[in-house]
């Protein structure tokens, strides 16, 4: 009897682990010649050991230009990314990239769209004053067969109009693209606090996974290289559908040489 019990808790176990994903958001910060000690050659490998250090399943970054998320790619061997620069749809200008694990997962469709009112061209919209992107990617897991949708947006900083708008236009697509009803994970830097209409609208919509496990902490996620100050403002977000359960939940505020890697605390969640 003894080893039954034994037997079904081990395969309980291997199970339930199948199914367990970690997920991160982090921006990278433009690679800034003019940000001084804290340019991009200075941390880039520092942004490698903490990714690595925390190996999340599939992660999304934003501000990401062409040759940072090469450096990643060479540098993170277990990953493969996608996305596209939002100024030519190919590898001009920001990228909203999303890096996962390809010896786990495979991709069965991506796609790129532009927060406007045009999505599907090169575009500007609403009050933004820059282009903005998402790129989303249904994903199987490799061993259990699971399909899910992944979705990684960067928000106007200006625009509150364009704010706004993005959050319904992501919400729409998500519905479009999502006929099968797959679980879905939303994360990104959307510029924004929790109490903005933006957010209230996203949070009606999908969980703020902030929000659904006890440890909650006044962390927030945008630190601006001010690396002896409190980090306040929560600007950071994953989101995921109203089925998931959200085993963990953290705000990584690591320290290599006393600094951030990013201006910005990267976001880890382990969904099950």
């Amino acid at each position: 009897m003894k080893q039954l019990i034994a037997f079904v808790v081990i395969v309980f176990c291997h199970s339930t682990s199948l199914y367990a994903q970690k997920f991160m958001t982090y921006n990278l910060r433009y690679d800034n010649p003019n940000d001084g000690l804290n340019k991009w050659e200075l941390r880039k490998e520092n942004i490698t050991d903490l990714i690595l250090k925390y190996s999340p399943d599939i992660f999304g970054t934003q501000e990401g230009l062409s040759r940072q998320l090469d450096y990643l790619d060479e540098n993170l061997k277990n990953y493969s990314f996608i996305g596209v620069g939002r100024d030519d749809g190919k590898r001009k200008g920001e990228y909203c990239a999303i890096f996962y694990k390809c010896s786990d997962y495979k991709i069965l469709d991506e796609s790129t769209f532009w927060l406007s009112n045009t999505p599907n061209k090169i575009s500007i919209g609403w009050d933004a004053v820059l282009e903005r992107i998402c790129t989303c990617a249904l994903f199987e897991n490799k061993k259990s067969g699971k399909k899910f949708w992944v979705f990684n947006a960067h928000f106007d900083h200006i625009g509150k109009e364009a704010q706004y708008e993005s959050s319904k236009l992501i919400v729409k697509k998500i519905q479009e693209f999502n006929q099968c009803k797959y679980p879905v994970v939303l994360m990104g830097d959307l510029n924004l606090m929790p109490s903005s209409k933006a957010i209230k609208f996203l949070s009606k919509n999908f969980l703020d996974a902030h929000f659904q496990t006890e440890a909650i902490s006044n962390l927030g996620t945008f630190n601006a290289f001010k690396h002896k100050e409190p980090v306040v403002d929560r600007i950071d977000y994953i989101f995921v559908d109203k089925s998931s359960n959200v085993k963990n939940y953290r705000i990584i505020n690591d320290k290599l040489n006393g600094k951030y890697p990013s201006d910005h605390l990267p976001v880890l969640v382990e969904l099950k």
